[in-house]
């Protein structure tokens, strides 16, 4: 076999090589889910902040009680800071930890007196006080977002309500839809985040903007 022919087999065989990855490399792109799935992403009502017209929209399935729903939140905070007014987060409940559903639905009831957003920090900085071993204590969880300025009587006729228990149900039931087996899970103007991490989620909401702005 002469020089140039072996030239030409290396530089085919290359070829293949490179073409395979490429066809590795966009299978692991986050592709939009299906469209019959989109519904699952919204719930009329679902809590939500940033711009009111965002073209960009991170909706999370979370657990109050998860340790990296707790570590995220401010990061999440920031994208919507950095990019204001293209970028809106709406939060989704996904109570996978023992005893959560209790919890989120404290969080739903607390919403309808307009203090979700103190009620849900206020879980996330004191974690430790109410979940341990990864397990919930709906009771302490209570008591603590009674600290903040809520109607207790309202607040326990809410957060036992029919209402408030289908709320519940739509989102555990969307999040089954969506396969959310674990928290936080992220989708990004439909995309899941496919690789979990924060540098990855980033990349997602800046190439979402890119696309929308």
């Amino acid at each position: 076999m002469n020089n140039k022919t072996i030239f030409i087999s290396v530089a085919a065989f290359i070829g293949v090589i490179f073409i395979a990855a490429v066809g590795v490399y966009k299978s692991q792109q986050p592709s939009t889910i299906a469209s019959e799935q989109l519904p699952a992403l919204e719930r009329i009502g679902a809590p939500s902040k940033g711009g009111k017209q965002a073209k960009v929209t991170i909706v999370e399935f979370f657990d109050p009680a998860c340790g990296t729903c707790s570590q995220f939140y401010p990061l999440i905070n920031n994208l919507v800071k950095k990019y204001q007014g293209k970028v809106n987060v709406v939060m989704r409940y996904a109570p996978l930890h023992q005893g959560s559903e209790d919890v989120v639905k404290m969080l739903a009831a607390a919403n309808l007196q307009g203090m979700y957003w103190p009620a849900l920090e206020l879980l996330f900085a004191n974690q430790q006080r109410w979940v341990e071993h990864h397990v919930s204590n709906p009771t302490r969880a209570l008591a603590g977002i009674k600290t903040i300025n809520v109607d207790h009587d309202q607040l326990d006729k809410d957060w036992q309500s029919s209402k408030i228990a289908k709320i519940i149900a739509q989102d555990i039931q969307d999040g089954q839809t969506l396969k959310v087996r674990a928290t936080p899970q992220f989708f990004v103007n439909g995309k899941p985040l496919v690789v979990f991490g924060y540098e990855e989620l980033v990349n997602l909401v800046e190439e979402a903007v890119a696309e929308a702005y």
